[in-house]
């Protein structure tokens, strides 16, 4: 695995390695990297029966990331999101798809996944089109995207084009 100074900690009640199962068979190029386990060791504090999954460290495309059974006192909210950056509209389809199945929808390329976790599902070209809010372009795009829940790249091309 690559060394990264930061990596992602995703904070689950006890669905980490579910989370990290699922997330691996949407993104390409994923993998587990290892699984700990709670011991008896500081059981007092963390109240997990020894032998359960403590934490999960996985890549996504490269990315990696960790996932713990921290219990159910902290909770996802859109504050934090990864943004998946697509080429194509079928790019932006499949990730959709798959991230939102049992999740809930937000608006303009936003949903939450089955796990609470949020996600930005976005045309890679997107910095371009709205790179100057002052330009009229941008301003098209941005309004197309505002009545949009998953995005569409050829409607949001058009509207920056003027068409």
């Amino acid at each position: 695995m690559a060394q990264f100074k930061m990596r992602p900690c995703l904070w689950f009640d006890n669905q980490a390695e579910a989370a990290a199962k699922y997330y691996i068979g949407i993104f390409k190029n994923s993998r587990i990297i290892a699984i700990t386990h709670y011991s008896e060791v500081g059981r007092e504090l963390h109240q997990r029966p020894p032998g359960s999954v403590m934490t999960v460290v996985f890549e996504l495309d490269g990315h990696p990331f960790t996932a713990l059974n921290g219990g159910p006192q902290f909770k996802f909210s859109e504050a934090i999101s990864f943004e998946v950056r697509c080429d194509t509209q079928q790019e932006i389809d499949y990730f959709w798809d798959k991230l939102g199945d049992g999740g809930t929808i937000l608006a303009c390329g936003w949903l939450k996944d089955k796990f609470g976790v949020s996600w930005q599902i976005v045309p890679a070209v997107m910095d371009e089109w709205f790179y100057d809010a002052n330009d009229v372009r941008s301003k098209r795009a941005m309004a197309a995207m505002l009545e949009m829940e998953k995005l569409d790249i050829a409607a949001l091309e058009r509207a920056y084009a003027g068409g």
